[in-house]
């Protein structure tokens, strides 16, 4: 089996992205038989997208892990949905700032992550990791990942589980802003080793069949 990490590059004059400088650290690790490939994705709408689609196509993963920067937060965030939409807050890397636009005309209005969060949370919280199920991954390019990743497995004929948490400034970021939170990486990889061997569990657990009674002719 196999498990696609991805992290972003750095974006809006930052030197690093917490994401990428956390997830290169797992590359080729196994978790619960898993073995992890990681992937650097562009900041910039789209292209994201296509780079994830190459990595799926080269690993053939069953479990698709991405995850962004989010400054300011203190605790990994499990996002549960993306939505349609892409409004930036500033241009991306390739200078696209669109304002009010769906990622996908016509698509629906959001995707659900399909990973199961609520374990990860509650496993992660035990071991003193701060974690946090979010019910917003913004509207730049981390929810635009999301959504077009979500999109693409809900067409997709092989079982697959995708998501998408944002991870905390690094200690070398927040000392550069005074007073903003910030995590270090072991803990970050603990946690997303962590939420990893929990998705894998679950897509091993054998799936529930439902057996149809027949109906007995004097009923």
């Amino acid at each position: 089996m196999n498990v696609l990490l991805t992290g972003f590059e750095p974006f809006n004059k930052e030197p690093i992205n917490s994401s990428w400088e956390s997830v290169r650290l797992l590359e080729g690790l196994s978790a619960e038989g898993a073995i992890i490939h990681t992937l650097k994705l562009p900041t910039v709408r789209g292209i994201c997208m296509n780079k994830l689609l190459e990595g799926m196509a080269a690993w053939d993963p069953e479990v698709i892990l991405c995850t962004g920067e989010a400054g300011g937060r203190s605790a990994l965030s499990l996002e549960r949905a993306a939505i349609n939409c892409d409004d930036y807050f500033s241009p991306d890397n390739g200078g696209n700032m669109p304002v009010d636009e769906p990622i996908m005309p016509g698509g629906p209005a959001a995707y659900f992550s399909t990973l199961p969060i609520k374990k990860i949370c509650k496993d992660l919280t035990s071991l003193g990791i701060p974690a946090e199920i979010s019910n917003t991954a913004g509207t730049f390019v981390c929810n635009h990942l999301f959504y077009s990743l979500m999109d693409f497995l809900s067409h997709s004929r092989k079982e697959r589980l995708g998501g998408f948490i944002h991870i905390p400034y690094l200690p070398f970021q927040a000392a550069r802003q005074p007073g903003t939170p910030s995590m270090s990486p072991e803990t970050i990889t603990t946690g997303l080793m962590m939420a990893i061997s929990v998705t894998v569990r679950e897509l091993k657990k054998p799936k529930q069949k439902y057996v149809q009674f027949p109906v007995r002719s004097d009923q």
